[in-house]
């Protein structure tokens, strides 16, 4: 009778297998331990636990998939983002680690360019899957929260999001900042716009190209039409005193900038740099 693997025998395949065909090793902790329901400091004192023969074949398809180009998050179905679980699947881009920077700034600028955040509207531009729109409320809940979308698919992700985390968004349809140029002004403006230059396309990784949705990634020939549009329409919906903060390819920041300088000549802009040294956010403090 052929015997269970165990935990870690199961763990030592997945991390050369994967290895072998251009995967993250680690990946395989994430997938065994959604399988088993264990978190990784629960998973690996469980070593020498012998798996049952369901969770080894779901868990070895799974690894297969992966080693093809699936992401992991949409096996398991969801992804962490500020220490909790946002449910995705292929109508929404991924989160990434580098967004809770923009949001961590965020926070930080609200708090000391308005003191106050009582009474204050915020929108966040092509929510996805509600990351941005959802955390900022749940970490600064006296704010009045909007998030917009093009896609009524990531409108419906964001949306269940929201509603799993209990925060009070209010979801508007439609292309960038055109649902709110005839309603009421806006304080502060997030967005995580495609920024990926179309000349690009051809260096990424199957992971991203094949199942991220492609209107989620590519910002134009040089991955900055997203934001020339932004400047013709964000006069028109901002306060006097308003933030606008924006996530950014490597290299944009200067363009980026200077695109928020012109169209606001009297602000203060500022470029900063990801954990990683790469330029990833712009912000643009309106006075």
């Amino acid at each position: 009778m052929e015997r269970n693997i165990k935990v870690y025998e199961a763990l030592q395949w997945a991390s050369s297998f994967l290895t072998e065909n251009g995967r993250d090793a680690q990946a395989g902790e994430i997938l065994l331990g959604h399988f088993l329901d264990m978190d990784r400091t629960r998973l690996l004192s469980n070593l020498r636990m012998a798996l049952p023969p369901d969770v080894e074949a779901k868990f070895r398809q799974a690894t297969e998939a992966h080693a093809k180009g699936v992401p992991v998050q949409h096996i398991t179905g969801y992804e962490t983002f500020y220490g909790r679980k946002f449910f995705v699947n292929g109508d929404v881009l991924i989160p990434r680690p580098e967004t809770e920077e923009l949001v961590q700034g965020a926070i930080g600028r609200i708090r000391r360019h308005f003191g106050e955040t009582k009474g204050l509207t915020l929108a966040d531009i092509g929510t996805g899957s509600g990351i941005i729109a959802t955390t900022i409320k749940l970490e600064l809940p006296e704010l009045l929260v909007y998030a917009s979308d093009i896609s009524e698919k990531a409108l419906a992700v964001a949306e269940k999001n929201a509603e799993a985390l209990h925060a009070d968004i209010r979801f508007v349809h439609g292309d960038l900042l055109q649902p709110f140029i005839h309603g009421e002004k806006l304080d502060i403006v997030l967005s995580n716009p495609p920024y990926i230059p179309e000349t690009d396309r051809g260096s990424l990784s199957v992971v991203v190209r094949d199942h991220d949705p492609e209107t989620a990634l590519f910002g134009g020939e040089d991955g900055l039409a997203f934001y020339r549009r932004f400047m013709e329409t964000l006069p028109s919906v901002l306060n006097k005193r308003a933030l606008v903060g924006f996530e950014i390819g490597s290299g944009q920041g200067e363009r980026v900038s200077c695109l928020l300088r012109d169209t606001f000549p009297e602000s203060v802009v500022e470029v900063v740099r990801d954990i990683n040294g790469h330029e990833r956010m712009v912000f643009c403090e309106k006075n």
